[in-house]
């Protein structure tokens, strides 16, 4: 695998040897990756978790990090993004994670450079590695995806995250709902109120209101939007023994999910952060091995 910029173009097998990697990591240690290799990360929008997890995952993988700041960068002068890619591979660099506003950004690119890329978000399309945590979160909980209920809610329609995720859960045997508001349904067919389905959810997936993609506005205050559609803490006094909460972040307390609910018992909201740097790390062994 030379770059993942898709959790679609990964088979089932290659999925779940992703995460049989990323255990062994987290079991037993960090162990640097043999040859000398350089990585950037290119973010064209903000980000905290994704960035740093990955930078964080390239230094216990002993790479070589060169710093990217795109407002500093000749992107600011019109260069495309393509010409500051080739020109990064001009100088040595082995492998960048590009996060994007462009949907689909990654396919001026693939074929035309010798750089492994690695999609670290692009507009409302794919976000693989965000995906590959959520499942290896899912996995350490359940030892399973086969019949796992998941509920996904929020903005469905902009969301990178319910696409990577609805395309990997449903591939490995997961039951997969979604539940938003009616005009944010984008191509996936969803429920527009809470009805039993969290009664039967093992996950219960809240995504954030992505207010920069939204073209008006969202229609509702923080308010009126946890009302309806947040998971409060009455919804969540209703949810199955053992079913856990999980959220990609940045979360917004008190409008997608209750302030009191984000450290709670069923959380694994931190623990998927956690797990994103287990994950990245064998994302990035995987694409730099597959180099050769």
């Amino acid at each position: 695998m030379k770059h993942l910029v898709s959790i679609k173009q990964l088979k089932e097998e290659e999925i779940l040897a992703l995460l049989e990697r990323a255990d062994m990591f987290k079991r037993y240690g960090v162990k640097e990756l043999p040859g000398k290799y350089t990585v950037s990360n290119l973010f064209f929008e903000p980000s905290t978790r994704t960035k740093m997890s990955f930078e964080m995952a390239e230094r216990n993988l002993g790479l070589n990090v060169l710093p990217f700041e795109s407002a500093f960068s000749s992107s600011i002068k019109g260069e495309t993004l393509y010409d500051t890619v080739k020109t990064l591979e001009s100088i040595g660099v082995d492998a960048l994670i590009i996060r994007h506003p462009e949907d689909g950004y990654y396919e001026q690119l693939v074929g035309r450079t010798t750089v492994s890329i690695v999609n670290g978000g692009d507009g409302a399309g794919q976000h693989p590695t965000q995906s590959l945590l959520d499942l290896f979160t899912i996995k350490e909980e359940f030892g399973t995806f086969k019949d796992v209920n998941v509920l996904i809610v929020g903005d469905i329609a902009h969301s990178r995250v319910a696409r990577s995720n609805a395309d990997a859960l449903k591939k490995l045997g997961a039951n997969v709902t979604f539940l938003c508001p009616a005009n944010w349904a984008g191509e996936f067919e969803s429920l527009n109120e809470w009805g039993n389905e969290i009664e039967s959810s093992d996950v219960v997936m809240l995504l954030r209101v992505q207010h920069e993609r939204h073209t008006t506005g969202a229609g509702f205050t923080k308010e009126s939007y946890h009302e309806q559609f947040g998971l409060t803490e009455e919804r969540a006094k209703r949810m199955k023994k053992g079913a856990i909460i999980m959220h990609p972040g940045p979360f917004n307390r008190g409008v997608e999910i209750a302030d009191c609910l984000i450290e709670s018992s069923c959380s694994r909201i931190f623990k998927q952060m956690e797990n994103g740097v287990y994950i990245r790390m064998a994302v990035l062994e995987a694409v730099l091995k597959g180099r050769n």
